[in-house]
């Protein structure tokens, strides 16, 4: 081949035309050339780029020299040569670093990560997390287990990542049941995404620098479109003071029937006196109980990013503190505030017995007495525990609370609060508008 690329005019149909039979170049670069392939009805466009001492060539498609549908022009032969080079350079790199990583990779290392984490957290968290399971059930497949039925992987799991592409994304959002909740699609949608991405900073040198922009074009879901009829907040979540204190009431019955010893009432009562996660209350030690200045300290939670205060001052009435006495009594500082009971089956029997505390875990354990305690308040059953939360920041909002205030004390953002209590928002803040009326009119 000569050294000097001898460059032939390809932009225009009838520049190609007069061009006589065979194979002509054109540079992109100096080491990345466009070619067209002429025969006698038409051509084909082709490229070629540099490896090493030689080089590598690809047919890119039919040149638009009789047909525009279907075909490419010039330019769109420009872009297909240079999306070419960059895919095959990309995997060269990925190639020579080993295995290609694949959407199957990222998830497995990143929910490897993630589970080790959550059982680092300590207070009963042995499992693994809930997003573990759906990205299992929807994207990588899983064998069957005792207790979960096997699941087929998705096509797009064994796609490598310098290959992905927004269509393959789509089409994999797409592929997913009608009958998952939007707020269940958000959250699959972005936990894939953050796998990936975790992935992507890994592995920079081997992977494209669009991924991240090709992750959210295609996986950003909107939560709040009211077209899909669902809303973080639901109206009937945001429950009343009366209703509340049935679910305490409620509490205390299903603890005393089954025995809890006031673990489960102690739990319902913080949930609901603070509207904290049930992660952070889970974590609370006997040293946040501050008796003196009536609030309990609740410690950050594990969402977001960034530098978190080390725990968050909530003011809690005298008869929640009279609740916690029992659990504060006699014991050390650093000791968890609310505990269950360790059950453990008697030697050679089938009775289970109580066998010392333990702590509570996972949110999950509290579905089984939920249960109960939804049925004696005689409350909707898609009513959960998180209506609690919901219903202590409504609280503050009604209250006439400052917006940041209201975000502080709940461990969440001002933006937040916005964008999932805009209602209640509006309503407070016609509540205080009203109360700012007087009389205007002068006495007869």
């Amino acid at each position: 081949m000569a050294k000097t690329l001898k460059e032939v005019p390809l932009t225009t149909r009838s520049a190609r035309a007069k061009l006589p039979v065979g194979l002509h170049w054109r540079g992109i670069d100096p080491e990345t050339h466009l070619g067209y392939s002429k025969g006698v009805r038409g051509g084909v466009w082709l490229v070629r780029w540099r490896i090493g001492t030689g080089y590598r060539q690809d047919r890119l498609g039919t040149a638009d020299d009789e047909l525009s549908e279907g075909t490419l022009d010039y330019n769109g032969a420009i872009r297909a040569a240079r999306d070419r080079v960059e895919g095959a350079r990309l995997e060269d790199r990925a190639a020579s670093a080993g295995q290609f990583q694949t959407v199957r990779t990222a998830i497995v290392s990143y929910c490897a990560e993630r589970d080790a984490r959550f059982r680092a957290r300590g207070v009963g968290n042995t499992g693994r997390k809930a997003a573990t399971s759906s990205l299992e059930r929807y994207v990588i497949g899983r064998e069957a287990s005792a207790n979960m039925e096997a699941r087929a992987p998705a096509p797009i799991a064994d796609v490598p990542l310098h290959l992905l592409t927004e269509r393959e994304l789509i089409g994999w959002r797409k592929s997913l049941p009608d009958t998952l909740k939007t707020s269940s699609v958000w959250h699959l949608a972005a936990t894939l995404k953050a796998a990936i991405n975790s992935a992507f900073r890994a592995n920079r040198a081997t992977l494209p620098a669009t991924l991240p922009g090709v992750l959210t074009a295609a996986l950003v879901i909107s939560r709040t479109n009211p077209a899909d009829g669902e809303s973080v907040a639901r109206e009937n979540q945001i429950l009343d003071a009366a209703t509340v204190g049935r679910i305490i009431a409620a509490a205390k019955k299903v603890d005393e029937a089954a025995e809890w010893g006031g673990d489960l009432y102690r739990m319902i009562v913080v949930l609901a006196a603070t509207g904290a996660r049930f992660s952070q209350a889970a974590r609370l030690t006997v040293r946040d109980v501050q008796i003196e200045r009536s609030r309990l300290m609740i410690p950050p939670s594990y969402k977001g990013q960034g530098r978190k205060p080390e725990a968050t001052p909530v003011p809690i009435g005298a008869d929640v503190l009279a609740v916690l006495g029992p659990a504060i009594e006699d014991r050390g500082k650093g000791e968890l505030l609310l505990t269950r009971r360790r059950m453990e089956r008697a030697p050679g029997q089938l009775k289970w017995v109580a066998n010392g505390r333990r702590p509570w875990g996972r949110a999950a354990r509290l579905v089984e007495p939920w249960a109960e305690i939804r049925k004696i308040a005689e409350l909707e059953r898609d009513i959960v525990p998180y209506a609690l939360r919901h219903s202590s920041i409504v609280r503050g909002i009604r209250a006439g609370l400052p917006l940041r205030l209201v975000a502080a004390l709940h461990d969440t953002s001002v933006e937040m609060i916005e964008r999932h209590y805009g209602r209640w928002i509006a309503d407070g803040l016609d509540d205080m508008a009203a109360r700012a009326v007087v009389p205007l009119m002068p006495a007869d």
